[in-house]
C-alpha cells in the first residue's frame, strides 16, 4: 500500500494515518520502517471500517478506556485499533499476509 506522507511539524505524535494520507512529525520518520508500518496498519483499518465509522469507532473505544483507565496513556494502548498496529509494527509482512478485520480480536 502507498500511501502520501505529509510532514507536520506540529503533530502531537511521531506518526497519524488520515486516510489516504500518513503524516509525520519529522522527515526523519520517512526512513523508519516500523512508524510507516503501524500507520499503514491505520489506514488499512480505516478502509475495512469505511473510512469515516473508523473516526468514531477510535474515539468512542478510547473513551470507554478513558473511563475504566483514567488515565490517557493506557487508555490510548488498550485502544483495539492501537493495540493490533502496537503489536504488527514489526512484521513488515503483516499487511501482506495478515488478517483483514485482526483488531477484532483485540477486545
Amino acid at each position: 500500500m502507498r500511501a502520501p506522507i505529509l510532514i507536520v511539524k506540529k503533530l502531537p505524535a511521531a506518526g497519524m494515518a488520515i486516510f489516504p494520507f500518513i503524516l509525520l512529525k519529522s522527515a526523519s520518520f520517512k526512513s523508519d520502517p516500523e512508524i510507516i508500518n503501524h500507520e499503514k496498519i491505520h489506514l488499512r483499518q480505516q478502509l475495512e471500517l469505511l473510512v469515516f465509522p473508523f473516526y468514531i469507532a477510535y474515539l468512542l473505544n478510547y473513551l470507554v478506556n478513558l473511563l475504566h483507565y483514567k488515565k490517557h496513556e493506557l487508555a490510548y494502548r488498550n485502544i483495539v485499533f492501537e493495540k493490533e498496529a502496537y503489536d504488527y509494527e514489526a512484521d513488515l509482512n503483516y499487511l501482506k499476509y495478515g488478517n483483514w478485520y485482526g483488531w477484532i480480536k483485540k477486545f
